[in-house]
């Protein structure tokens, strides 16, 4: 599929924003390894090929590539990812809102790896990644064009 159009050309000031926002949840404080895993997981459930992009980050440390992505769907009940990387089940209740919300059990769990401002900034990195994988495959970004040096190592 050819891509659609430049959406960065198009409205450069917006995507400058979304990119701002993009270098504030890194800067937050949440480890690199779990955001990889929220990335992932949310593009795979959004079918978009920007996990390919997130798939080499989301390795646990020192962990091998392939065993990442062997145990990548179990992530939740892994014993290779910390307790806070289990909270992948808020990426999937926040990625696929068309099956229900955020249920009261769901938040508890999470809650219970996250004091307030880590959740919101989990919470907004989950959005984030959601927003990247709308404007790709709205406007057909071509897989593997993305450059992270060129995005300050999005």
């Amino acid at each position: 599929m050819a891509e659609r159009l430049n959406y960065a050309k198009a409205f450069p000031e917006g995507i400058h924003e979304v990119l701002n926002l993009e270098k504030t949840i890194r800067a937050s404080g949440l480890e690199s390894s779990l955001l990889g895993l929220v990335k992932t997981r949310a593009s795979q459930m959004n079918g978009c090929a920007i996990a390919s992009i997130c798939t080499p980050r989301m390795r646990a440390p020192k962990e091998k590539p392939s065993t990442a992505l062997c145990t990548f769907s179990m992530a939740r009940d892994a014993f290779l990812y910390a307790a806070r990387a289990r909270s992948l089940a808020w990426t999937e209740t926040l990625t696929n809102i068309q099956q229900g919300h955020a249920s009261d059990e769901e938040y508890a769990a999470v809650r219970s790896q996250f004091d307030e401002a880590g959740l919101v900034r989990l919470t907004l990195a989950i959005t984030q990644i959601n927003t990247w994988n709308r404007i790709a495959i709205g406007f057909r970004a071509e897989p593997g064009i993305y450059q992270p040096t060129a995005h300050g190592k999005a």
